[in-house]
Parts: C-alpha cells; sequence; structure tokens
C-alpha cells in the first residue's frame, strides 16, 4: 500500500496541440493539505480533474491510495468512489431538493437506504451549518449556500480525499467566508484535501504545502512560510506580489 493518498509522477496532458501539463511530480499524503495556486492557464484545474480522471492523463502515473488511476477497467470508478470533487460551479441538481441531491450519491453508489442516506445528509447539513435548508432547491439559496450544499454532497461519500477546484471564484465577497470557514473546519479536522484556490489567507492558514504552478510546470513547492516569505523563483515572486496587492 502507497504511503501517499495522491502520488502523480512525471505526468503529461495534452489538449490536442497544446500541452497542459509537464512532466508533473506531487505527492500528498494522509491528511496533508495542499493548495495550488498560480495564474490563470497555468494548469492548476488540470491537475485536479487528472486525479479524478474527469479529465485523462496522456502519460506518467496517478495513484489515489495506491490504485493506479486508469490503469484498468473500473480503477476510475474505485478512485472517483474514494475522492470527493468541489468545482467552481456548484453543479447540483436544480429539479432536486437539497436533500435530493446529498442522498441520490450515497443511496446509488454507496447502497445505503434512504433513512440511511438522510440521517448521513442531516449530519453533513449540519456540518456545513445550514440544515434548514434540507427542502429548498438550490435555485433558492444564496451562491454560499450552494457551495456548501455542494460540499456536504461531496462529504456524504464518506471520501478519503476532497479536491477543490477554484470553490470561491464564483461566489459573491460577502461568501466567500462563510466557504473559507468550513473547508478550514475538515482540514483541521484531518481531511487531505487538494484546494485550487487564490485565496492566500486561507492557504497561510489551512495548507501544510504549497504549490506553484506557471505554464503547465510545478515552478515551486514548499511549506508557506518559506512560500510566502523566501519564494526561490522569479515566476513565483512575481505572482505573490501582484495576488497579495489586492
Amino acid at each position: 500500500m502507497s504511503q501517499y493518498a495522491i502520488e502523480m509522477i512525471d505526468v503529461d496532458k495534452w489538449f490536442a496541440d497544446f500541452q497542459a501539463l509537464k512532466r508533473i511530480n506531487l505527492t500528498v499524503a494522509p491528511g496533508e493539505r495542499v493548495v495550488v495556486c498560480g495564474p490563470s492557464g497555468s494548469g492548476k484545474s488540470t491537475v485536479v480533474r487528472c486525479i479524478n480522471q474527469l479529465e485523462q492523463h496522456q502519460s506518467g502515473t496517478i495513484r489515489v491510495n495506491g490504485v493506479d488511476v486508469g490503469s484498468e477497467a473500473g480503477a476510475t470508478a474505485a478512485v472517483r468512489a474514494e475522492v470527493g470533487m468541489v468545482f467552481q460551479q456548484f453543479n447540483l441538481f436544480p429539479h432536486l431538493s437539497v436533500m435530493q441531491n446529498l442522498t441520490l450519491g450515497p443511496m446509488k453508489a454507496r447502497g445505503l437506504s434512504r433513512a440511511d442516506a438522510e440521517e448521513r445528509a442531516r449530519k453533513y447539513l449540519d456540518r456545513v451549518r445550514i440544515p434548514e435548508q434540507a427542502d429548498k432547491r438550490p435555485g433558492q439559496l444564496s451562491g454560499g449556500q450552494q457551495q456548501r450544499v455542494a460540499i456536504a454532497r461531496s462529504l456524504c461519500m464518506e471520501p478519503k480525499v476532497l479536491l477543490f477546484d477554484e470553490p470561491t471564484s464564483a461566489l459573491d465577497p460577502e461568501m466567500i467566508s462563510e466557504v473559507l470557514d468550513v473547508m478550514v473546519e475538515l482540514a483541521e479536522e484531518g481531511m487531505t484535501m487538494v484546494v485550487v484556490t487564490h485565496e492566500m489567507g486561507f492557504a497561510r492558514k489551512v495548507a501544510d504545502k504549497m504549490v506553484f504552478m506557471d505554464d503547465g510546470e510545478i515552478v515551486e513547492h514548499g511549506p508557506p512560510q518559506q512560500f510566502f516569505e523566501a519564494p526561490k523563483s522569479r515566476r513565483c515572486q512575481k505572482f505573490l506580489s501582484q495576488i497579495l496587492q489586492h
């Protein structure tokens, strides 16, 4: 069994003639929180989408909890069952209630009874602090509430790893903190997390490891204190000087 929750070895990803990822090497230990940042188009989202095979890499190896994703039929499904994903857009089913959005996966993929799935859903709606929204449809909620429902939906599958792809970038500023607060609590409870975000205050607070990407490559990685106070590469220095001014 691998010592890592996630292991990426020499991963390349192409979109037609464009190379989106160039020999990516990244490890995430169980319970580790990794924050991935970088300019737009640097490959950050592609990294997390390759981990759960929403995008398929062309070369290199990706292992999740020791399973080589994309290696054989069934491997991707096995990995996705253990990996939760929270997107920039909430991807909730608009015609279903919050409760139905949360119980669908556990009933279909985990074989839970409706009663057990609803009990689990209530637990995680409590966890993200919106238990009173269970019977509403997504369109009746604020953006921040919808994103918290999306987090609760991932938690209902009781994943070993949570991936976040810019989870606050579609939110109004006043709603960002309510989502980040939930994410901070998950991090403090020891959830293994890979978070693509520009929220550097959040990164300083929760990250065990910072990863800076540019032009499809990991340019720099290290502990947050070193990353923020003494970045080694010129590209990272420039990125931080621009983003920390805002």
